[in-house]
C-alpha cells in the first residue's frame, strides 16, 4: 500500500482522533490481571493494540469487544494468566513486547514473544538486563526478538537506575515488580510518560514517585475499573501539523490527552511560533484532557531544548516536517533514541525530506533541518507509521504530487488516517 498526496487546502473543522495507543495497551494488560470487571471506552482499535488484546485472550483472559472502541475484561487477579500453548505474536508493537516481558516474567508458565520483521530487529536488552537482575530468565536472538521467557522464576525486588529515559523500560520493571515481594524502584534520567503509574494507582497499587524515583509495592490486589481512553496526542500531532502548514485554517481537535509527560510536542511547536491553545481542560479518570485549537501559522526555526526530548519522543517525525516548513534552521539534539524505533527515524526523515528538496544534516544523535519549500517526489516510509504520516502531511503543501511508499503500518496506530484528512480537505489517496 502507498499514499498519493496532492497539494491541497486544509479547511476549518472540528475533528477527533483515535484513542491513545499507550493507554490502550496498558488498560488491556492491567485489566487482565486485576480482579473483576474492567470497562475500556475509547480503545484504539488499531493493529498494535489488537495484537495485545489477542495475546491476553490467548492467555485465557475473558475479553469482550462489543464495539470497535469498547472492551470489557473479566480479570481474575495477578495469578490468573495461563499458558497460551503457542508463541504470542505482537506484530509491530515495541510497547507490547517490552511491557509484556515485565508482565510475563513472573508467571508460572514458559512463553515466547514474537513479532514482525521490524519488531524482530528492535533492541530488547534494555528490558532483559533489569528483568534478569530481578531473577527472570529471558532468552533472545542476540538481544532482539523473539524472546523466550522462563516460567516459575522467583522475582526479587531491585532498584534500577535507567541509563536511557524510556517509559517502556520503566513500565516493564514496574509490572515485574507486581510479582516480587517488597519494593521495586526505578530512577529515570528524564521524565517519561507516566500512564502505567497512574493506572496502577487507580487500580489499587501502592506507587510513589519522588525526585525521579518511582517505587511500587509488590503483590497488590488490583481491582478492575472503568477506563476512558482520551484521543492520542501523537495522532493529534499530525492534524496539528497539517493545520499549521496550511494557508488559512482553524481546527479544533476534541478530547485529546494532555498528560504533562507527553506534551513536549506542544511546547516545541509553540516555541516555533505555532498558534495553538488548549481549551476545555478537564480529566478523564486519571488522565488530563483538553480540546486543542490550532490555526495556520508562519513557523520559525529554533534550537529544540534537549530537555523536551523525552516528552515528545514519538512526535519528532512531525517536528522534522514542521522544521522543514519553518523559516531558518532548526537544530535537534539528544534524539539518538529515534535510531532504534520502528525505523531509524533520524535517517528515515532525513532521506524523505531530502527527496522533497529540503536540506538535512545528520549527526549521531541529532540533525539540523534547513527550512524551505517541498517539491514533489516519491519517498520511502521504511514501514514506519509515523514516517509515512509525517511525509504525507508534507505532501499536502508540496508543489506537486508526493507518493509515500510502504504505508500499511499506519493502521497500527491511526486507523482511518486518510479518511480523517480527506474530511479536512486534504487530497490523500491509498493505492495498492
Amino acid at each position: 500500500m502507498h499514499f498519493q498526496v496532492k497539494p491541497s487546502a486544509v479547511h476549518d473543522a472540528t475533528v477527533t482522533v483515535p484513542g491513545d495507543k499507550s493507554i490502550s495497551h496498558r488498560a488491556l494488560m492491567l485489566g487482565s490481571i486485576a480482579e473483576g470487571r474492567t470497562e475500556i471506552s475509547g480503545f484504539l482499535n488499531g493493529e498494535d493494540c489488537l495484537a495485545t488484546l489477542a495475546a491476553m485472550a490467548a492467555m485465557h483472559v475473558s475479553i469482550e469487544q462489543p464495539t470497535p472502541t469498547d472492551v470489557v475484561i473479566h480479570g481474575g487477579g495477578l495469578e490468573d494468566l495461563h499458558d497460551p500453548g503457542m508463541p504470542l505474536d505482537l506484530g509491530n508493537s515495541g510497547t507490547a513486547m517490552r511491557l509484556m516481558s515485565g508482565l510475563l516474567c513472573g508467571q508460572a508458565f514458559d512463553v515466547a514473544l514474537t513479532g514482525d520483521e521490524s519488531l524482530s530487529g528492535r533492541p530488547m536488552n534494555r528490558v532483559i538486563v533489569p528483568l534478569s537482575q530481578m531473577g527472570a530468565v529471558i532468552e533472545s536472538d542476540d538481544g532482539c526478538p523473539p524472546l523466550r521467557i522462563r516460567g516459575q522464576c522467583e522475582l526479587e525486588p531491585i532498584h534500577y537506575d535507567m541509563p536511557v529515559a524510556s517509559a517502556q523500560v520503566k513500565s516493564a520493571i514496574l509490572l515485574a515488580g507486581l510479582y516480587a515481594d517488597g519494593e521495586t524502584s526505578v530512577t529515570e534520567p528524564a521524565i517519561t510518560r507516566d500512564h502505567t503509574e497512574r493506572m496502577l494507582v487507580a487500580m489499587g497499587a501502592a506507587v510513589s514517585s519522588e525526585n525521579g524515583r518511582i517505587t511500587i509495592q509488590g503483590r497488590p490486589e488490583l481491582k478492575g475499573r472503568r477506563i476512558q481512553v482520551p484521543g492520542d496526542l501523537s495522532s493529534a500531532a499530525f492534524v496539528m501539523l497539517a493545520v499549521l502548514l496550511s494557508e488559512s485554517a482553524d481546527v479544533v481537535i476534541e478530547n485529546v490527552g494532555i498528560n504533562p509527560t507527553r506534551t513536549g510536542v506542544i511546547d516545541i511547536l509553540l516555541s516555533m511560533g505555532a498558534d495553538l491553545s488548549l481549551e476545555n481542560e478537564r480529566k478523564l479518570g486519571e488522565e488530563p484532557v483538553a480540546d486543542i485549537r490550532v490555526r495556520s501559522s508562519a513557523l520559525k526555526g529554533c534550537a529544540v531544548d534537549p530537555a523536551l526530548v523525552s516528552l515528545a519522543i514519538d512526535e519528532f517525525p512531525v517536528l522534522f516536517v514542521a522544521a522543514a516548513a519553518a523559516e531558518g534552521s532548526t537544530t535537534f539534539s539528544g534524539i539518538g533514541e529515534l535510531r532504534v524505533k520502528e525505523s531509524d527515524r533520524i535517517a528515515a526523515m532525513a532521506a524523505g525530506l531530502r527527496e522533497l528538496g529540503i536540506r538535512v544534516d545528520e549527526s549521531e544523535d541529532g540533525a539540523v533541518v534547513q527550512g524551505g519549500r517541498f517539491k514533489g517526489g516519491t519517498v520511502q516510509s521504511f514501514g514506519d507509521h509515523r514516517i509515512a504520516m509525517s511525509l504525507a502531511i508534507a505532501g499536502t503543501v508540496a508543489d506537486s504530487t508526493v507518493t509515500v511508499l510502504d504505508t500499511d503500518a499506519v493502521a497500527t496506530s491511526f486507523p482511518g488516517f486518510t479518511g480523517l484528512f480527506r474530511s479536512m480537505g486534504a487530497t490523500i489517496e491509498e493505492a495498492g
